[in-house]
């Protein structure tokens, strides 16, 4: 098996309920969605990249627009969480300590490298998401109004059809690029 870059006796394991892995300690039974203290999370990024992300992209789930669940739309995001979000902790780091001026840098950098079509939004949330929709290429699926935080959900509606892209969108949560996939 390949290097997971965690600590012993964790292993990733995944949800079948959320469709997403998560970090399983097979000797105190506990569970967690972030890696834990100790992970090695340039090995972890390497392993989660190659074992658990579609290489072929977000799968379509509807054939046509008609085929949507009313008032639902589906979208990608990349989030860059900084000290202040709401839980600095994700699975790319245990701890994250970055000021939010720091995580406005790091976004907006990966907005212009999208934005000269240099990498997608898909590829780069694969690697560098701190969302654990990363797995999915930031796919969160389908939502609908109520579903998100106020601020990301106005920025997702807001966008009018597949493939537009949000700016910068700051909730608790963390600074987000969102992207619409139907």
């Amino acid at each position: 098996m390949s290097d997971t870059g965690l600590p012993p006796n964790w292993e990733v394991r995944h949800s079948n309920s959320k469709n997403l892995p998560y970090y399983f300690n097979h000797i105190e039974k506990i569970s967690r969605w972030e890696p834990p203290q100790g992970t090695d999370t340039e090995k972890l990024k390497l392993y989660m990249a190659s074992h658990h992300s579609s290489s072929s992209g977000p799968k379509p789930l509807a054939s046509s627009s008609s085929d949507l669940p009313e008032g639902k739309i589906r979208c990608a995001h990349l989030l860059v969480k900084h000290k202040d979000s709401r839980r600095p902790a994700s699975w790319r780091e245990a701890s994250i300590t970055r000021s939010k001026e720091e995580a406005m840098g790091i976004i907006s950098d990966y907005q212009a490298r999208i934005n000269y079509g240099e990498v997608t939004l898909g590829e780069l949330a694969l690697t560098e998401s701190d969302c654990s929709s990363a797995r999915k290429r930031g796919d969160l699926g389908y939502f609908g109004k109520g579903d998100m935080q106020k601020e990301f959900e106005e920025a997702a509606f807001a966008l009018k059809k597949p493939g537009d892209m949000s700016g910068i969108v700051e909730t608790a949560s963390g600074l987000h690029l969102i992207e619409r996939l139907e």
